[in-house]
């Protein structure tokens, strides 16, 4: 079978399942095909790492038009593990929200939500494939707009609040990292990733370059979440439906984080983004503040989505931290990070959207003695809750531990203690979860509960194993990574 077409391929599959589905109407038949297309986005996925790493990069010209004339699609070994990440995370999480969808999204309007998860889907591959700056611009739009859609089918009122607040931010987002490209084209005349790379070069202290750099970082910023630009972020997340917020908190933030990287490490390049601009002061602030104030603002949620919510940005924070230390261990950590947190996050997620079904809510109090009447959801929150801490034969503690070490080899102690004292408030708020569902009585006023059903539970416990696995087996996560990481810094293999 040749793989010829599979860079390309990825991104049309998605998008041409999108209007299908909007032409179906059925809920159970667009799930069908939205299932199938993600899964087949996911073994397109491990051919093309498996190719990566065995032959190095793939190249894809589109209508064989060479670059920089025309688009070019670039798989390396940095957007292969986020590939990766995208269609394995949002495969499991599909097959999830086939049995959440129903006691969230009317029946009528779920064939609009499979639209919009496709479109979503193919937006977020298509920012990590393309190695063209207007492309990017272009699928993080039908991302964005599809991601707006799929908050606002939320059962609760104040979804359309969040959305708006996420509209005009991420409209703010889309228009800065669209004025950097603007600029960046009049000054070089291209939009070609690796040829704007070279051009930009000899013309790295030119005012407009600096100007261009600052609007697309802040853009993919407000697009990250990253701190103080996550204001939108616990709104968006607590109100859309349970499997929109594990796709946006584990697929949507990790391609922001790799555009970042992307245009950091790989498009500007670290001497200028960590010597010209210093960015490393203003990277490390930002994902220390995070680290730590969110981490605490979590702590006095009793909503455990917004909880969880805020420990998104504190998580964010890590893998800022990693990419401000500009060396082969931290963005090692960084992407490590990544990964673990896309596993973590979306095993919180829906262990949450299981345990709604029965609650009906997300409050602290409405969980309370859940250990005893959803033992396996109960214990889902529990492993996936202490992989978020760090705690040993986790994925979390293996990504927290490279980035102490990280921190260490730069003489960095202190930021070594940072990210220990994080680790200990999110065992804080964790705790409150854990002591509510196994150390507090039912209340007497609730009806009579059972187990969710296998629909539910077969998904969560994918992830929550996932966390056990690559918290033991570190040779995919790990080795994709530091081969990541070295190749972004220049360094052979």
């Amino acid at each position: 079978m040749t793989t010829e077409h599979f860079p390309i391929l990825q991104v049309v599959l998605p998008l041409l399942a999108a209007p299908v589905c909007l032409l179906i109407r059925h809920p159970r038949r667009c799930w069908w095909l939205a299932m199938t297309v993600s899964a087949a986005t996911l073994v397109i996925s491990v051919i093309l790492i498996s190719t990566v790493y065995a032959s190095g990069p793939i190249v894809y010209h589109l209508g064989s038009w060479a670059a920089p004339w025309g688009i070019e699609y670039r798989i390396d070994r940095l957007n292969s593990l986020v590939l990766l990440i995208v269609s394995g995370i949002g495969s499991v999480v599909l097959l999830f929200a086939h049995g959440s969808l129903g006691f969230e999204v009317k029946r009528s309007r779920q064939y609009i939500f499979y639209t919009a998860w496709m479109l979503c889907l193919c937006g977020l591959l298509g920012m990590c494939a393309t190695g063209d700056l207007f492309n990017i611009f272009v699928f993080l739009e039908i991302s964005s707009l599809s991601m707006y859609l799929m908050i606002a089918l939320g059962y609760e009122h104040r979804a359309l609040n969040a959305v708006f607040s996420y509209l005009v931010m991420g409209t703010i987002g889309a228009t800065f990292f669209l004025i950097g490209v603007g600029l960046l084209y009049a000054l070089t005349g291209t939009l070609n990733l690796v040829d704007l790379s070279n051009r930009l070069e000899p013309i790295a202290g030119s005012p407009t370059v600096l100007t261009a750099f600052a609007f697309i970082i802040l853009g993919i910023g407000i697009k990250a979440a990253v701190f103080p630009l996550h204001w939108w972020l616990p709104d968006a997340y607590r109100y859309a439906p349970n499997s929109a917020t594990a796709l946006l908190a584990c697929t949507a933030s990790k391609v922001a984080v790799y555009l970042i990287i992307r245009f950091v490490y790989d498009l500007f390049g670290p001497g200028f983004s960590f010597k010209s601009v210093q960015l490393t002061e203003v990277l490390l602030a930002a994902g220390v503040s995070a680290t730590l104030l969110m981490s605490t603002v979590a702590v006095f949620q009793n909503d455990i989505k917004k909880m969880f919510a805020y420990s998104s940005v504190a998580q964010v924070g890590y893998m800022v931290i990693g990419i401000s230390l500009a060396s082969v261990a931290g963005v090692t950590a960084a992407l490590l990070h990544m990964f673990n947190h896309a596993v973590i996050k979306s095993a919180l997620f829906m262990a949450l959207g299981t345990a709604f079904v029965r609650t009906g809510g997300f409050s602290i109090d409405q969980i309370q003695g859940m250990g005893r009447y959803m033992p396996w959801t109960m214990a889902a929150l529990l492993v996936a809750g202490l992989s978020l801490v760090g705690v040993p034969l986790t994925a979390g503690f293996v990504s927290k531990w490279y980035l102490i070490l990280a921190a260490i080899e730069h003489d960095y102690l202190w930021l070594a203690i940072i990210v220990v004292a994080g680790s200990l408030l999110t065992l804080a708020y964790v705790w409150r979860v854990i002591e509510a569902g196994y150390f507090k009585p039912i209340p007497n006023h609730i009806e009579q509960r059972r187990e969710a059903g296998a629909g539910l539970l077969v998904p969560l416990w994918i992830l929550v194993l996932a966390n056990l696995y690559f918290g033991i087996d570190t040779s995919l996560t790990l080795g994709a990574a530091h081969g990541a990481a070295r190749a972004l810094l220049g360094i052979a293999q």
